[in-house]
């Protein structure tokens, strides 16, 4: 339901009378997108492939050490998360969310006719449409499919490029790198030209503005806004909260919730395939994990302190896993079926979809997917962000997992 529709269904119920009169359906429907309105969902990207066998380590099977003689994780060094997994040692963020129920693990995430390509496999995961040629990104169609009307400053975009995740019909993200100096690029002589962009009334000028050059104004007017919007958040941000040795750009979205944007989804990443671990993985994998988590959990106790957790979903995936078996230089080569993970206080936490089959793996010696990647999505949208909403956005039906409140 868009607001327009939820205006006009609101204005039904004041003809009907008190909503105790209203069928039952229509008190459900109205609570859950009432309580949906204002929720925040913030994706993280762990660009470059994630080798999630040794990030949430399946100890108790003896596959992964036969796979695996050098860079296995002994179960003595893995921080416990149960009987049969445990946590790479790098990932003390990940432990203190998991030991509180905060964090959900989804086992086996894929795709059928998997790319080996960062840039390929990457694109499927941010259309969420492998092997079609989707020109959206699926965090842009969740935009339109819950705003329409396209209101400033709904998506943001924290990378100094713009993600294809992001792009959408109808919202121009806002996308900035460093806070502290974001303003619309140029040259220093359209620098004034840049600076008088978007002034006066965009349906006020001589002979009358074109619907175009109209829209083109409003986006630079936007643009300008929200640049001011964003440098004055964090010039106002101050946390006690420790981010550990990189707050990897998620301090800067706190920033952005704390000044009280009016933004709902916002979109980053870990850059520069820094988990592209092909050689020498062990310590390299374990220092990333850990500046990884460690903001991720800091971010989310920012929340707590903002009186915000209750808002916020933190989504974190990567395009591919890695092989089952360690190459000869002590790393991984590119993968299949991964690790995704849903936090934040709304998470049911704990374990979701079936672990691949280490003894049955396909002609490449890769993990089989058990679990459609969209189905986290799926989740994420219809179980907590946008009810009712995933069929549109995925383009598809995904089963969601029970695993938000």
């Amino acid at each position: 339901m868009n607001h327009a529709d939820r205006r006009s269904f609101l204005r039904g119920l004041g003809a009907l009378g008190a909503a105790g009169s209203l069928p039952l359906w229509a008190r459900q429907t109205l609570a859950q997108q009432a309580a949906a309105d204002d929720r925040i969902l913030v994706i993280f990207e762990l660009a470059g492939g994630n080798d999630g066998l040794n990030c949430v380590v399946p100890h108790g099977d003896d596959a992964y050490y036969r796979h695996r003689p050098g860079i296995g994780i002994p179960a003595s060094a893995l921080l416990p998360v149960d009987d049969h997994f445990g946590f790479n040692p790098g990932m003390a963020g990940f432990k203190r969310l998991w030991d509180r129920g905060d964090l959900a693990l989804f086992h086996g995430c894929g795709y059928d006719a998997p790319s080996f390509s960062h840039f390929t496999s990457m694109a499927y995961y941010h259309t969420a449409a492998p092997n079609s040629g989707e020109a959206l990104g699926w965090v842009g169609r969740l935009a339109d499919a819950v705003a329409p009307e396209a209101p400033s400053n709904f998506l943001v975009n924290v990378d100094a490029t713009q993600s294809l995740a992001v792009k959408s019909a109808r919202h121009t993200p806002v996308v900035f790198d460093d806070p502290r100096t974001f303003q619309r690029r140029g040259s220093a002589a359209e620098q004034d030209v840049l600076a008088r962009v978007g002034g006066g009334d965009v349906n006020a000028e001589a002979g009358g503005a074109s619907n175009t050059r109209a829209y083109l104004r409003e986006v630079a007017r936007s643009g300008r806004d929200a640049a001011q919007r964003v440098r004055d958040a964090w010039s106002r941000y101050n946390t006690p909260v420790d981010y550990g040795l990189t707050a990897l750009d998620l301090d800067k979205i706190a920033a952005c919730i704390a000044a009280g944007l009016p933004t709902r989804l916002y979109y980053t990443s870990f850059r520069n395939n820094a988990f592209d671990t092909h050689v020498q993985q062990t310590a390299l994998h374990r220092r990333l994990l850990t500046y990884a988590t460690d903001a991720i959990a800091a971010f989310l106790d920012d929340m707590e302190r903002l009186g915000m957790a209750d808002r916020v979903l933190l989504l974190a995936f990567s395009e591919f896993g890695r092989r089952v078996g360690e190459n000869a230089n002590r790393g991984t080569d590119h993968g299949t079926a991964n690790v995704m993970f849903l936090a934040g206080r709304r998470v049911r936490g704990g374990h979701y979809g079936e672990s691949p089959d280490l003894e049955r793996l396909d002609d490449s010696d890769n993990l089989l997917p058990t679990t459609d990647f969209r189905r986290v999505y799926a989740t994420a949208i219809d179980g907590w962000f946008a009810p009712g909403r995933a069929d549109t956005v995925l383009r598809g039906s995904y089963p969601v997992f029970d695993a938000l409140t």
